[in-house]
């Protein structure tokens, strides 16, 4: 089950999305974070996140699993200038480990997408680490590549990696 996390919601998510964060950087995902990596540092990350979803300005969706735990999240991150109105990036996009490969990405994007859509969005924008397994997601997904910058931002290991851009038109197309 997928659902976008009210802020009250988001907030007694937290330990279970530091769990999720936590498992995603030890399996090499590059999502910003350095090894060593801890729960407690995964944590306080996604609580500096909460003003941003109190706002609106972030909004975050969960995957549970059979379990009920948290499996996958992927955020929507609205631009806060005027002239970006029209467009959010796609942020943070995990699914845990032991859960890939069942379409839980192609549907957590779906949701974000979705929503994104309804919520007068015609431009969405994501950047991941070029090379990654997630490219396989995007583009099966009908993102466009823009382009790769070499050594953008280290993987958890610490070895520069380059990022890729993506794009996808959604919605009402511009006149």
């Amino acid at each position: 089950m997928i659902e976008r996390l009210t802020p009250e919601a988001f907030r007694r998510s937290t330990g279970a999305l530091a769990d999720l964060l936590t498992a995603t950087v030890a399996a090499g995902s590059s999502v910003g974070f350095l090894e060593p990596f801890d729960t407690e540092q995964a944590a306080a990350w996604w609580r500096s996140r909460q003003p941003s979803v109190d706002d609106g300005g972030l909004r975050v969706w969960a995957a549970a699993g059979p379990d009920g735990r948290i499996v996958g999240t992927a955020g929507l991150a609205w631009s806060p200038m005027p002239n970006g109105s029209h467009r959010a990036e796609v942020v943070k996009v995990m699914v845990h480990p032991r859960e890939r490969g069942r379409g839980l990405g192609r549907a957590l994007m779906e949701a974000v997408e979705d929503e994104a859509t309804q919520a007068g969005a015609r431009l969405l924008v994501l950047d991941t680490e070029a090379g990654s397994t997630a490219e396989h997601l995007y583009r099966a997904a009908g993102w466009t590549p823009v382009g790769t910058i070499p050594d953008f931002a280290a993987d958890p290991h610490g070895t520069l990696r380059g990022t890729r851009i993506y794009y996808k038109r959604i919605g009402r197309t511009p006149e």
